[in-house]
């Protein structure tokens, strides 16, 4: 028998961390080579992580909702085969943050005897119980430190804290809840949102799942940071529409993939930045960083009717079918859920097909640290004035709005307004006989 250390894997270049939502095995389960074990999130999307070898699982060190770094053992599984990457059992993370720990407290560590932490009536994961034993934090110490994690729990983050503080402070004891409450019974924790209470009992009272508190997080950070200012502009599509009518069904026998209006639409949107690539910066604190390529976000639904942006890299490179092929492909994999972390990663403007749900125009907010994004909106049959030699005449055209949001400490309308009037006229001046 041997044992092999399941690691949190390297999921992107930009994610350090995730969160462990949901154990898919128990210990004692039998697990197959590749088959999923866990489910986790980072801060964009969701994702498996699948055993590397065959075997049973015979411990789990993290627990549901505990934050977990890449490269950090989770799960230990048993093997029926040789020696596989083993390592004592007792090692579950690695040593975190020793270099904010002051002396002080590293004499005390070294004749402090573990606490037992099992007799507590809170709940603490493994990853705080560890950092506790190491740094001989007593259990009463513990149950004292005032938790911002989920129902009041204390988190890494809260523990690190405290410890950096440790020296300045006296050692606290545990209060009972009771007598807390009778001393001060306003003082309630600040750290624990109050949950509502219906006053007709009628009202259903949902807690926001964890991808809607990011996304409330983000949109409130983002209007927060941004000037927020919008052009709008009418376009004709009708040639675009004539085209693609024309086209779809051929180019979906030849390349095996749906010819949507997205990748017409994110052809004109690179274009139109690599002519005005002031468009294509972002903005960190007082300076502006002008990005060397094109990556064009894409907002895309997930399973769950949430939105994710992942990101089509150089988009400024690929034709047309090279943009319905990596369109479709992330557009299918966020559906399904399939999405990695890489996906929506280093975009640097993004698109929100706001017409998909039947909206005319929209006022969509930037995606940080990004500086526009562009709104398109529902394509629809309107009467407009058609302008020819022999004069003008009432017809029926396919038309659609554009939707700039941009940031106006850095953008001015004269930038904002000239770029998406380049995209119209790109729009506009389809060539109906283009070759696919």
């Amino acid at each position: 028998m041997a044992k092999f250390e399941l690691k949190l894997p390297k999921m992107g270049e930009s994610v350090a961390e995730a969160t462990i939502t949901n154990w898919l095995k128990n210990v004692g389960d039998t697990i197959e080579m590749d088959e999923a074990v866990l489910e986790i999130a980072t801060d964009k999307v969701d994702s498996e992580v699948p055993s590397e070898v065959a075997g049973t699982l015979v411990e789990i060190l993290f627990n549901v909702d505990d934050v977990v770094q890449v490269g950090q053992t989770i799960a230990i599984i048993e093997t029926d085969g040789g020696a596989v990457e083993a390592a004592p059992v007792a090692k579950t993370e690695a040593p975190v943050a020793v270099a904010e720990v002051v002396k002080t407290v590293e004499a005390a560590k070294e004749v402090a005897t573990p606490a037992d932490f099992s007799s507590s009536d809170k709940f603490f994961s493994p990853l705080v119980k560890n950092i506790a034993k190491e740094e001989g934090i007593s259990l009463a110490e513990l149950e004292a430190i005032p938790g911002t994690g989920k129902d009041g729990r204390v988190n890494k983050e809260d523990i690190l804290n405290y410890i950096k503080t440790r020296g300045n402070q006296p050692v606290a004891t545990a209060t009972p809840v009771v007598e807390a409450s009778k001393a001060a019974p306003v003082a309630a924790s600040s750290s624990t949102q109050a949950v509502p209470v219906s006053v007709n009992g009628g009202d259903e009272i949902v807690e926001m799942d964890r991808m809607r508190k990011l996304i409330s997080k983000y949109m409130v950070e983002s209007k927060q940071t941004s000037a927020h200012v919008q052009s709008f502009i009418e376009v004709d599509v009708t040639n675009i529409v004539k085209w693609r009518d024309k086209n779809k069904n051929a180019f979906e026998k030849r390349e095996g993939e749906k010819l949507t209006f997205t990748p017409i639409f994110m052809e004109a949107v690179a274009k139109a930045l690599k002519e005005f690539p002031g468009m294509n910066i972002s903005v960190e604190g007082e300076y502006i960083i002008k990005k060397k390529n094109i990556n064009l976000g894409m907002a895309a639904a997930l399973p769950n009717g949430n939105l994710i942006v992942p990101v089509i890299k150089n988009a400024d490179q690929l034709n047309l079918v090279g943009m319905a092929k990596a369109v479709n492909d992330l557009g299918n994999r966020a559906k399904a859920g399939k999405l990695k972390p890489d996906d929506t990663q280093g975009g640097t403007y993004t698109v929100t097909n706001v017409g998909t749900f039947g909206s005319v125009f929209g006022t969509p907010i930037i995606n940080q640290p990004q500086v526009g994004i562009l709104a398109l909106g529902a394509i629809r049959k309107v009467p407009a004035v058609i302008e020819t030699p022999e004069g003008d005449f009432i017809g029926i055209r396919q038309k659609m709005f554009l939707s700039h949001s941009y940031d106006h400490r850095v953008v001015d309308g004269a930038l904002g307004g000239s770029f998406v009037k380049r995209v119209a006229d790109l729009l506009e001046s389809w060539d109906i006989n283009r070759e696919i």
